[in-house]
């Protein structure tokens, strides 16, 4: 077993999250709080790293990883947006909706061969922070083992990833409300109703989703 370095959120000082986000950038693993269910991810461009997830969470490496930045702007680095995409961004963001957009050339790396990648700028204030501070985005995945149920405590995060990951960041409990998932690599697709409706996010994209 690794060492894990475990920290609670509300105790971390700046010199902690400045090196959280060079050790993510670098490879690290990290479990961390979302405004949802605790994730588990690191530097999207770390591949032997996001293969250790994998591992970690015993999830087939074909399934893909969800691209987390602290900004809109860092988003724009790795996928297009179209004038749908920024209004939904920039009505949601941060918050719970993912939206899976065609990449740049920069982002074709983080596709493991789909034709879009999954993005979302979180809502929860420590997570951006941390993402901010990082030169790339993070590749991120929900953190429980494949096909279990997602993890929203403490206790359990520590029992199921101390000793796996680099770096547990505890944030307290956590809602097991999961994102909404659109797809706008063609036309608007509505793969999971989660945080945010799907009335609203009609409203707000002008158009209609087709439901899969």
């Amino acid at each position: 077993m690794s060492k894990t370095r475990i920290f609670k959120v509300s105790e971390m000082t700046e010199t902690d999250i400045l090196s959280a986000a060079h050790a993510l950038d670098e490879g690290a693993v990290a479990v961390v709080p979302t405004d949802t269910v605790y994730g588990i991810g690191t530097g999207a461009f770390c591949e032997a790293s996001i293969l250790r997830i994998y591992q970690i969470k015993e999830r087939p490496a074909t399934s893909p990883l969800q691209i987390l930045t602290g900004s809109v702007a860092q988003a724009k680095a790795v996928a297009e947006f179209s004038a749908g995409a920024e209004r939904l961004a920039q009505a949601y963001w941060p918050g719970e909706i993912t939206i899976i957009l065609p990449p740049t050339a920069k982002g074709k790396s983080l596709t493991r061969g789909f034709k879009g990648i999954g993005l979302r700028v979180p809502g929860n204030p420590f997570l951006v922070n941390i993402l901010s501070r990082m030169a790339h985005p993070m590749a991120c995945t929900s953190a429980n083992l494949h096909g279990q149920p997602v993890l929203t405590d403490e206790e359990t995060i520590l029992k199921t990833f101390d000793g796996k990951a680099d770096y547990i960041f505890l944030g307290g409990q956590l809602s097991p409300t999961a994102s909404s998932v659109v797809d706008l690599t063609d036309k608007p697709l509505l793969l999971r109703e989660g945080g945010v409706s799907r009335a609203d996010l009609e409203k707000t994209l002008g158009q209609p989703f087709t439901v899969k």
